[in-house]
């Protein structure tokens, strides 16, 4: 879509506009080190403010460049925003969540958890992801230490590692703690002997932290014995199942019509729109990368997480949802549009 130089954009922004002066003053911010954050209108604001304080709006990490205008106010570098931009990220009203994927490959100190945590407000929610090596079998060498031992769904390592630097870290700020766990093989006795490994996991974890299990198996909630057995897994172990829009799962009106209140109306809940069907993530991001625009509206699966987030709502839980650049091509403005749908509201926001 062309907009004019005086046109503003879905986030009330006047689209940014090219000038001789633009490479001085980003050597002036980046001296500064401060990250400006983008102007929102009084509609995104009201907006915002509509929404339940329960609910919680986020992305998956907050370092891409082609979000000048929408949540930064000039085009910053990736390093930069990488250190610098969560603080203004986190200053959009609209956006009170973020995902942070660094931890799936790496896991990081309770210090640099607590750095993040100076620079949100007192109601932001993070989604933390766990350490890949916790949930892939084999624990997959590329996600551990040369020499480490496998640590796959090693409740020890997962708890010293993992749980306590997140929850001494960002205490309150720690909205989800999220196991994500790849497609298993194709195997029937490792399909079904996963539910088990991770009720066992799960027990052993610290109490009183809120976690969600992601899966990419829908063979565990396709087959009747395997999902029973994943149910009683997350409820015997005080987690939530984290809701997923990809590929490699039942689409969303699916996994809550095969799973009970019980395995979602424990804890906060976890709501991902990571994919969308037909896609494929490394083709999806290099079509439609720097994420500036909506490149493939899927109202479809708008409808459905709207109607999800609903259901979850009346269960009186927290709510997080997290968006990825990859859903529809644009984050930002994927979760503007759902926050229309889910108030029920038409506009520029809608995409």
């Amino acid at each position: 879509m062309t907009r004019s130089p005086e046109q503003t954009d879905l986030f009330g922004v006047a689209s940014p506009s090219a000038n001789a002066s633009h490479s001085a003053a980003r050597g002036r911010r980046a001296a500064s080190g401060v990250v400006e954050a983008a102007p929102v209108s009084d509609d995104v604001r009201a907006l915002a403010s509509s929404l339940p304080a329960t609910l919680h709006l986020g992305t998956s990490s907050w370092a891409f460049p082609g979000w000048h205008g929408l949540v930064y106010a000039h085009e910053e570098r990736t390093e930069r925003l990488t250190r610098h931009g969560l603080a203004a990220y986190a200053q959009h009203p609209l956006l009170r969540s973020v995902g942070l994927d660094r931890t799936f490959y790496q896991p990081i100190a309770r210090e640099a958890f607590a750095a993040y945590a100076d620079v949100l407000p007192a109601d932001f929610r993070m989604l933390v992801k766990a350490h890949a090596a916790v949930t892939t079998p084999g624990g997959l060498a590329r996600f551990r230490a040369p020499g480490a031992p496998d640590v796959y769904l090693d409740a020890e390592y997962a708890t010293r590692a993992v749980v306590e630097p997140a929850v001494e870290g960002l205490g309150e700020r720690l909205g989800v703690l999220l196991f994500q766990c790849p497609p298993l093989p194709r195997q029937p006795r490792v399909v079904t002997e996963f539910p088990r490994r991770l009720a066992r996991f799960l027990r052993a974890l610290p109490r009183g932290v809120p976690y969600a299990v992601e899966v990419r198996t829908a063979a565990l909630l396709l087959d009747d014995a395997t999902r029973e057995a994943y149910i009683d897994a997350l409820a015997e172990g005080g987690a939530t199942h984290g809701f997923t829009v990809h590929p490699s799962m039942p689409p969303i009106p699916e996994q809550l019509e095969r799973l009970p209140a019980s395995v979602w109306g424990q804890g906060p809940v976890a709501v991902r729109w990571m994919l969308q069907r037909d896609q494929e993530y490394e083709s999806a991001r290099d079509a439609w990368a720097p994420f500036h625009e909506v490149a493939a509206p899927d109202p479809v699966t708008r409808v459905e997480v709207a109607e999800l987030v609903r259901t979850l709502l009346a269960g009186a839980r927290p709510v997080i949802v997290i968006a990825n650049n990859k859903a529809e091509g644009s984050a930002p403005r994927t979760l503007m549009a759902l926050a229309r749908a889910l108030l029920g509201s038409t506009g520029p926001g809608t995409a």
